[in-house]
């Protein structure tokens, strides 16, 4: 099988580590890809957003399955122009992707679905917005309704900031608060079968302890020893299978993964929010406890024969992932810094060192191009030594200014 993967991101590294590593897959590609995914795919730069061009350069491939990473290409319409001209390709269509490319659309969703998520006003004018602020009370939800790469929630007590959030988004949601500890669930699924994947848990916050703004996440962890053995059951009945049964009763299936944002609350689970695409950097923890080949379950979900496909074989190590972000980010990001050490840390055992934004500079150094620039990722027999394999291989890496979380997992490794 001939794959290409769109994207350039930790979340692509991820995917096509994996897809290396299945005998299934005899050529390998990434398009526009990053210095590391360079190390286990054939890179080609290609506009990602651009459908046309996305699709000329599967078919000079000749690629037998086209799997888009990132969220803007879907929402964008460009699994429906690879679709057109006859690629299987795993991802969701423009119109199923609105269920992340509109928040609004995806509480309408939710509500013919019977999906239990947080009450929510959607709003336009600055007269909606405090109303739906006053209703609500402190702490405030607010949600820019399109995409936002991650950074378009702000969750604070301070009215006025939430205030300023809201106008800046033009259309915005703005929800209740829900309390209680958050989980990252994924599915596959051809718009009829879902077969789900194993929990995670990922750290939005920029700082340790959840301090500081957020972020598109700074470290995943799975499995989550403290969450109820029927958690998976219970998210499949409530919330995948009927979302995805309600997109395909309005004649717009969704095919391809399904990421539910849940928090466990005190009145059970409720909905955060979908995306339609693998989460970052939860992708990363996830896959690096699948034992199944992925290219196969990627291909039954693009062509609809996901039935056929035998439950999903996991192993029992736990993974955790720690990112490493660039000087100032999330603000305005600094680019262009030498990282050292990135052979180093990949000799830490279990551990390997996932390109989020990297870049070879003209003298074929790798330099960061980019907020996030490492998910460094490390498996283990038990959460605390998967913690201590990634902290050790973060701690052989250079790069200047950079930053990140000290406490991912900890609680978790701990307890």
């Amino acid at each position: 099988m001939k794959v290409l993967v769109i994207g350039g991101g930790a979340r692509e590294h991820a995917l096509c580590r994996s897809l290396s590593l299945d005998p299934d897959v005899t050529a390998l590609h990434c398009a526009p890809g990053n210095a590391g995914i360079a190390e286990v795919a054939e890179t080609h730069p290609v506009d990602a957003l651009d459908g046309a061009a996305v699709a000329e350069l599967a078919a000079s491939l000749r690629a037998d399955l086209v799997v888009i990473g990132p969220e803007a290409p879907l929402v964008a319409g460009v699994a429906d122009t690879l679709r057109e001209r006859g690629f299987p390709v795993f991802g969701p269509s423009a119109e199923a992707a609105r269920l992340e490319g509109s928040k609004a659309f995806a509480k309408d969703v939710m509500a013919s679905a019977n999906v239990p998520t947080a009450r929510a006003y959607v709003c336009g004018t600055p007269e909606e917005i405090d109303e739906a602020l006053d209703a609500f009370g402190p702490p405030y939800v607010v949600k820019d309704d399109g995409l936002a790469a991650g950074k378009g929630v702000v969750v604070t007590s301070d009215l006025a900031a939430a205030r300023e959030h809201a106008l800046a988004c033009g259309r915005v949601v703005i929800e209740e608060y829900l309390d209680g500890p958050e989980v990252s669930l994924f599915a596959i699924t051809d718009g009829e079968t879902v077969l789900p994947l194993t929990p995670a848990q990922d750290f939005k916050r920029a700082l340790d302890g959840d301090e500081g703004p957020n972020t598109g996440g700074m470290g995943a962890y799975s499995p989550l020893p403290w969450a109820a053995p029927k958690l998976v059951d219970e998210v499949m009945e409530s919330v995948l299978q009927p979302t995805v049964d309600e997109l395909r009763r309005r004649g717009t299936p969704f095919s391809g993964l399904l990421y539910a944002g849940l928090a466990i609350t005190s009145r059970g689970v409720r909905v955060i929010e979908f995306n339609a695409r693998f989460g970052d950097p939860e992708t990363q923890v996830v896959l690096a406890r699948l034992k199944t080949p992925l290219a196969s379950v990627l291909l039954n979900a693009a062509t609809g024969n996901l039935a056929a496909e035998p439950p999903l074989n996991w192993s029992d190590d736990a993974a955790v992932t720690v990112v490493i972000a660039s000087h100032n980010y999330p603000g305005t990001p600094r680019t262009g810094d030498p990282i050292e050490g990135l052979a180093e840390a990949a000799e830490v055992d279990k551990a390997h060192v996932l390109h989020a934004g990297t870049r070879l500079d003209e003298d074929g150094r790798v330099v960061s191009a980019g907020g996030r620039v490492l998910s460094v990722t490390a498996t283990g027999e038990d959460l605390a030594t998967a913690r201590t394999r990634a902290y050790e291989a973060v701690s052989r890496i250079r790069l200047d200014g950079s930053h990140h979380r000290t406490d991912i997992a900890e609680k978790a490794a701990t307890s």
